[in-house]
C-alpha cells in the first residue's frame, strides 16, 4: 500500500471513530447474569468515590470476601477485610458482612459470627477491620442466635441496625429487629423493636437479610424468606411506617423468585448507579446448586413499589458507572 493510501484510510478510520464517539457509540452496553461465577454468598455492595466494593459471606480461604469493580458488571476479587475476627468469635462462619461508611471517612464492618453480631472498623473498604470490642454487639442464645446484620442511615443522620433471630435453627418463629445505633455505628442505643415476622406460607420459616431503604419519603423494608438452600428461597418486602416500624408485607410479595439459571435468588442489597438507576444486588445458586453466585437486576419504582424484572438470563443494559 503507498503512502497517500496508507494516510487515506487512516484519515478515514479517524472520522469514523470521531463520529461514533459523538454519537455515544452504535449500541448501549450490555450484560448477562451472574456478573460473578464464583461462590459470593449473602452480598452487600458499597459504592466508595467512583468504585463498587462488594462483600459476602466467608470463602476461598476469606473470613470476608470481597471484590471490586467499576460499573457493577465486571468484578475483580479482593483481599480479606476481616483477616482476624473479634476475640468473642471464631473464625470459618462469618456471614453476611455489610458496610457503613461513617461522617469522618472512616468504615463500620457488621458481621455475623458465632451467631451473633459483631462490628469492627477500618479506614478504607477493603480494611483491614479490626474489632476490638471484648463481646458482640448484639447476641440472642434464647432466641437461636443474632445474625444478618443491615445499618441505616436516615435523612437525618440517625443510624440504625436491622438483624434477625435465628430461630428457625432451633424450631421457633423468627423475626427482624431494627434498634437505634449510636452516632459512631458502634453501639446500640434506644428501645429494640421487632418489624417483620415469618406469617404467610411463601416464607416457610423463615425471615432474613433484610435491608431498608428510604424512597420518595417512604421506608421499604426488604427482605428473603424460606429456606437458603432451595428453589423456594425468595425475596420481598414490606412498607414501614419509620426505620423502627410497624411495617406492613406487600401483598405481590415475593418480587424476586426462582426463573431461568437463577435458582433461590435472596440475600439482596440496592445501590444506585452513575445514572440514579437503582439496581439489586441478590446471589443466585448455580443448577448444581454448588455455588451462590453474584447476580444484578434492575429495580424500578412503579406507584411506590419496588418492581423487578428478575432475575434475568438475557442481555440487558449494562448499569451507567
Amino acid at each position: 500500500m503507498s503512502r497517500k493510501a496508507d494516510a487515506i484510510r487512516s484519515a478515514v478510520v479517524a472520522a469514523a471513530l470521531l463520529t461514533l464517539a459523538a454519537c455515544g457509540g452504535s449500541e448501549p452496553a450490555t450484560f448477562e447474569n451472574p456478573v460473578f461465577r464464583g461462590d459470593f454468598p449473602d452480598p452487600f455492595v458499597l459504592k466508595d468515590g467512583d468504585t463498587y466494593y462488594a462483600y459476602a459471606t466467608n470463602g476461598a480461604g476469606k473470613q470476608v470476601q470481597t471484590s471490586t469493580s467499576k460499573d457493577l458488571v465486571h468484578w475483580q476479587p479482593g483481599p480479606d477485610a476481616l483477616p482476624k475476627v473479634g476475640s468473642w468469635a471464631f473464625i470459618g462462619e462469618t456471614w453476611a458482612p455489610e458496610v457503613l461508611k461513617r461522617d469522618d471517612g472512616s468504615f463500620v464492618l457488621y458481621y455475623t459470627a458465632n451467631k451473633c453480631v459483631g462490628r469492627a472498623v477500618a479506614g478504607k473498604p477493603l480494611g483491614p477491620f479490626v474489632d476490638s470490642a471484648k463481646e458482640s454487639l448484639v447476641c440472642q442464645p434464647t432466641l437461636g442466635g443474632s445474625i444478618d446484620a443491615s445499618p441505616f442511615r436516615d435523612d437525618d443522620g440517625k443510624l440504625y441496625l436491622l438483624w434477625k433471630n435465628d430461630g428457625n435453627a432451633i424450631g421457633a418463629p423468627t423475626y427482624i429487629y431494627a434498634q437505634r445505633l449510636s452516632s459512631d455505628g458502634l453501639h446500640l442505643v434506644g428501645k429494640r423493636t421487632t418489624i417483620e415476622k415469618n406469617d404467610v406460607p411463601w416464607e416457610a420459616s423463615v425471615v432474613e437479610g433484610p435491608m431498608l431503604r428510604k424512597y420518595d419519603g417512604r421506608y421499604y423494608l426488604f427482605y428473603s424468606g424460606n429456606v437458603y438452600s432451595g428453589a423456594g428461597y425468595a425475596v420481598g418486602y414490606a412498607t414501614c411506617a419509620s426505620p423502627l416500624g410497624p411495617c406492613q408485607d406487600a401483598p405481590e410479595n415475593p418480587i424476586l423468585k426462582t426463573t431461568c439459571d437463577a435458582h433461590g435468588p435472596g440475600h439482596n442489597a440496592l445501590i444506585d448507579d452513575g445514572a440514579g438507576r437503582t439496581w439489586i444486588v441478590y446471589h443466585a445458586w448455580d443448577a448444581a446448586y454448588a455455588k451462590r453466585q453474584l447476580w444484578i437486576d434492575r429495580l424500578d419504582w412503579t406507584d411506590g413499589k419496588p418492581v423487578v424484572e428478575g432475575p434475568t438470563c438475557k442481555a440487558q443494559d449494562a448499569p451507567k458507572p
